[in-house]
C-alpha cells in the first residue's frame, strides 16, 4: 500500500500543476471565420497539404501576429512572399489576432 501511496502523491502534485488554456470560443470562432481564405492553402486544419506551404496549426499568437505584420509592410520577400502581401494587406491588426488565436488553439 506504501508503495502506491509512494507513486500516486507525487503524481497528484504533478498533475496538480498542469494548467489547461480557457479558449474563448467567441474568439476562436470569429478566427475560424475569418481564417476561411488562409485554409486554401494552409489547410483546413493549419496543417498544408502542399509542401511550399507552412502549417499554421498550433502556431504561437504573437509569432504569427508579428509574421502578418511583416508581409503586409513588405519586410519579408523570399519565396510565395509575394501572395502574402496581398493578402496581410487586407488584415486588421484584429484581423491578425483573431485568425493567430484560431490556428494556435485549432485541434
Amino acid at each position: 500500500m506504501r508503495f502506491y501511496l509512494s507513486i500516486f502523491i507525487p503524481l497528484c502534485f504533478f498533475f496538480s500543476n498542469v494548467v489547461i488554456a480557457d479558449i474563448d470560443q467567441s474568439q476562436f470562432t470569429v478566427g475560424q471565420q475569418k481564417a476561411a481564405v488562409c485554409m486554401t492553402c494552409h489547410g483546413a486544419d493549419g496543417i498544408s497539404t502542399i509542401d511550399t506551404y507552412p502549417n499554421l496549426k498550433n502556431q504561437k499568437i504573437q509569432y504569427m501576429v508579428a509574421a502578418l505584420k511583416a508581409y503586409q509592410e513588405k519586410q519579408r520577400t523570399g519565396g510565395l512572399a509575394i501572395l502574402m502581401h496581398a493578402q496581410a494587406d487586407a488584415l486588421s491588426e484584429q484581423d491578425m489576432l483573431d485568425i493567430s488565436y484560431y490556428f494556435h488553439y485549432a485541434k
